[in-house]
């Protein structure tokens, strides 16, 4: 109830005027009142050509602001992991309001920062997406991880930093070929990405977004990480009993959140782990795991490239 109320007073506070505004409407937050009609995963909006009170839903929002030099007045927390991406720095993230986890935005929160522009996700948000509409305009991209270039690209573009979008990611993209190719032999290198999470291991196939960057360096992947004969890609699970299938030339381990980390310490505690041929030879890198896993924007990207330098070019 008391959230259907601050809808409500959201709606009345920023008039009818928003749902019907023309290009020259003002719209708060912006200068000369300019707006521009951005088309995604929900639909159309109008957003403020300039927008100045930025609320993000997903790393990878938090990211894309940061990245293109915007601080989110508010960003949702990601679940077991409670924080925002430290890799930007602890002061780049000392004035945003924490408005809920991914998958439970608080909107109360939301509207109390009177935000001109929410970015978030249908894959995580599309039954908040008319609450949260009625707020303040709302751009929805439509999945998470494969899409990531994609994402960040029309995030860069309701921002009204469209330009720099494109520059940053041709930028990541040159560095991620420039590192291949002085590493020679990419290609005939394994790279294993293992993901502890609660309850479960994972391992993650090349449309994950830490897939991803490693497939724009031409870096190899283990043949049971190629996921070849299943339809989702991006990641598929190992038991503790068959964790030999992890195994590459290299390994880079993560783990999200506390109760993860404790299980991980289990497993690589363990003979199976230990009798790993990268494990044997030192080559199983425990990397962050906000950077290869949830970061999900050009900021974790260049990240994982540092990662890849220092672990492989050596």
């Amino acid at each position: 109830m008391r959230r259907l109320v601050a809808v409500l007073a959201a709606a009345v506070a920023l008039g009818v005027g928003l749902t019907a505004c023309g290009e020259s409407d003002p719209v708060a937050g912006t200068t000369g009142g300019e707006t521009r009609e951005i088309t995604h995963a929900m639909g159309t909006t109008k957003v403020p050509a300039h927008p100045q009170r930025v609320v993000v839903l997903d790393t990878d929002k938090i990211d894309t602001a940061l990245s293109l030099g915007v601080t989110p007045v508010g960003a949702a927390t990601a679940g077991e992991a409670k924080s925002w991406p430290t890799y930007f720095g602890e002061d780049k993230l000392a004035g945003i309001k924490e408005v809920g986890v991914l998958g439970e935005p608080d909107l109360e929160a939301i509207n109390a920062l009177k935000p001109d522009l929410i970015l978030g996700s249908k894959f995580r948000q599309e039954k908040f997406y008319d609450e949260l509409a009625a707020i303040a305009p709302t751009v929805f991209t439509e999945k998470v991880g494969i899409t990531w270039k994609e994402n960040f690209l029309l995030d860069g573009k309701a921002l009204g930093k469209e330009q720099e979008a494109k520059d940053l990611l041709a930028s990541y993209e040159a560095r991620a070929k420039e590192f291949g190719a002085k590493l020679g032999d990419a290609a005939s290198r394994k790279i294993s990405i293992v993901r502890f999470l609660p309850g479960n291991i994972r391992v993650y196939g090349p449309e994950s977004f830490s897939g991803i960057v490693l497939g724009d360096t031409g870096l190899g992947r283990p043949e049971r990480q190629l996921l070849a004969n299943k339809e989702d890609k991006r990641f598929d699970v190992v038991s503790p009993e068959r964790v030999n299938e992890v195994d590459g030339d290299v390994i880079f381990v993560t783990a999200y959140g506390e109760k993860a980390a404790a299980e991980q310490g289990t497993v690589t505690a363990g003979s199976l782990w230990k009798n790993l041929s990268a494990v044997k030879a030192n080559k199983a890198y425990v990397v962050s795991d906000e950077v290869w896993m949830t970061g999900i924007g050009v900021g974790a990207a260049n990240k994982i490239l540092d990662d890849l330098q220092k672990y492989l070019a050596a």
